[in-house]
């Protein structure tokens, strides 16, 4: 085997040893194959310029080489912003309501992919292997393969599938899904979204699927799989020994004042159900009244993707919803709901996670969120936190010791909130242990080797239709 390529949106660069507790597990766990491969890692720079020129900007680091180009406003504004995040994201999230449905869109889309595969195919040998990252880049294997690629290329998906009628809605859905039958190998977080993507290939394509998860369509094999994302437990584990973590974690301890303490940590996106959560945080303290002034809840929620008109709605949402909350509840001595639109580093998340007696994670659909195993990763062994989570998480396929919820009630969530704060000691230690044994065994090492492995195994022996790619939204 050659070298390992990834092909991602963003990229994520190397960075010097002193710096490495700012990477994210998922940076991590891809450098570190890349360096043993002396790989390369190729995306968008994240800066914009007035013409596409396919200049590529090279850095190297510890073994590690990535590449990355710059894109127009154009560019930025139809594929990145349009038909990835205003298009994909919200269908793919089972939101149906927010998708926006643009010719411009898909265009930009096409053409932005079209950029990738010309600008980085000169760079690839002959048998190296790619593996190429995320819904932005669905047709970038066909887009590879139109260029005389013949290498083993690999597709991981870090969000759901959707189900089949939801996805008839996409207009020029099987050229989407079409473009996807020139991978090797195509990875999806857990078996529901890989039954979802199968029974699309059935409905829709005619194809066949196999019992080891081998689709066949029109003469095109692919092997499809289920590969559970996790995350660096020893990293977080080392995390929680840091100054920033300790400081984390007696600040949040010191201003809790002898209160338990109920984190959730979310991007601010509709996916994540934050609404929701507050809703059924309060729907708990209307009918607990024994926990007024003993309970604080605090939602970290950074603001994201600012450009999509969508989410300043939700902002807005949550700014009135947590005041009310608050004037509703709070006393001069005590707030119940602290909301915090800001960021913070692993080592101080760490922190946070570690003072925290209870962690709600309901998000409404997610590929798998790895805040719920980060927060495991980091309680203590002898006086652990409880999980409460959501069953339309990926997670919850794993992490079945948690409270699992339907986000939707906040019944389901203040009752979960109930038996968290009052669950005895031996029973926290009892789900916790079975918890953390899994985020250990499925850790982001072993996804990154499992999924690897299988795409070098993937067979490549089959032939490859050319031609010119069909627009996705015309």
């Amino acid at each position: 085997m050659g070298r390992l390529i990834v092909i991602s949106n963003r990229v994520s660069a190397p960075k010097p040893r002193s710096a490495e507790g700012t990477q994210g597990g998922l940076a991590v766990a891809l450098l570190a194959a890349l360096q043993e491969s002396n790989g390369l890692w190729f995306g968008w720079s994240g800066e914009r310029t007035e013409r596409f020129t396919g200049e590529i900007h090279f850095q190297r680091h510890g073994g590690v080489t990535t590449a990355t180009v710059d894109l127009e406003e154009q560019d930025v504004d139809e594929y990145y912003n349009g038909y990835a995040n205003r298009t994909l994201w919200p269908l793919f999230h089972y939101r149906i309501d927010l998708a926006e449905f643009d010719r411009t869109f898909g265009s930009g889309y096409e053409r932005v992919n079209e950029r990738f595969a010309a600008t980085f195919a000169p760079l690839i040998e002959a048998d190296d292997l790619i593996w190429v990252h995320d819904y932005h880049l669905v047709p970038l294997g066909q887009q590879l393969r139109q260029r005389g690629l013949k290498n083993r290329i690999g597709f991981f998906l870090h969000i759901p599938w959707p189900p089949q009628r939801l996805l008839v809605s996409l207009p020029y859905h099987q050229r989407l899904v079409r473009s996807m039958l020139d991978y090797d190998l195509i990875g999806f977080h857990t078996e529901e979204w890989l039954e979802s993507f199968h029974h699309y290939v059935a409905r829709e394509l005619g194809g066949t699927i196999e019992p080891d998860g081998t689709i066949e369509v029109e003469g095109r094999r692919v092997k499809t799989a289920a590969f559970p994302i996790g995350i660096d437990v020893s990293e977080f584990e080392r995390v929680l020994d840091r100054p920033d973590a300790r400081n984390a974690y007696e600040t949040l301890h010191r201003s809790a004042e002898g209160r338990k303490v109920i984190i959730g940590v979310d991007r601010l996106d509709y996916s994540k159900g934050l609404a929701e959560r507050f809703n059924g945080y309060r729907r708990f303290l209307e009918e607990n009244p024994d926990w007024l002034g003993r309970v604080s809840f605090l939602q970290i929620a950074p603001p994201t993707r600012g450009e999509v008109h969508t989410y300043e709605h939700i902002r807005e949402e949550l700014d009135a919803l947590s005041g009310r909350i608050n004037g509703q509840f709070a006393h001069v001595d005590w707030v119940p709901i602290r909301y915090v639109n800001q960021g913070y580093p692993r080592d101080g998340l760490s922190g946070f996670y570690r003072a925290a007696d209870v962690a709600l994670v309901t998000p409404l659909r997610d590929g798998m969120n790895l805040v719920a195993k980060e927060y495991v990763a980091s309680q203590d062994p002898d006086d652990p936190g409880v999980l409460i989570l959501s069953r339309f998480a990926g997670a919850a396929h794993q992490l079945r010791e948690a409270l699992l919820v339907n986000p939707y009630s906040k019944d389901e969530v203040s009752d979960a909130i109930r038996k968290a704060l009052d669950m005895p000691r031996a029973e926290r230690i009892r789900r916790w242990e079975a918890l953390v044994d899994n985020v250990r065994r499925e850790d982001v090492l072993h996804w990154r080797r499992t999924f690897v492995e299988a795409l070098a195994k993937a067979d490549n022996s089959h032939d490859r239709a050319e031609g010119a790619a069909l627009p996705l939204l015309e």
